[in-house]
């Protein structure tokens, strides 16, 4: 599954992401004939793997933002037992 796929809900501080394939996909779902055959296909897959690598960059930084709070935290905590 993946988010709501408008421009509003996936953001608009940043530039949206993976805009060029929700707009693909919107425009091949807006041929109703396509969307029952399996013709959006492709682009639906192309829209999942660019959210895929969008949230696993985001996953990461997040990641290395926690290891860097978390060391703050136990340098904290060093320096009050320290004391």
């Amino acid at each position: 599954m993946h988010p709501q796929l408008t421009e509003k809900k996936i953001g608009s501080h940043p530039p949206p992401v993976c805009l060029e394939f929700i707009q693909a996909l919107d425009a091949c779902h807006a041929n109703g004939w396509y969307r029952w055959t399996g013709a959006c296909n492709q682009a639906k897959q192309d829209l999942n793997m660019c959210l895929r690598k969008e949230r696993i960059d985001r996953t990461a930084k997040n990641r290395e933002e926690a290891k860097l709070r978390r060391q703050k935290a136990e340098q904290a905590w060093k320096e009050l037992h320290a004391e």
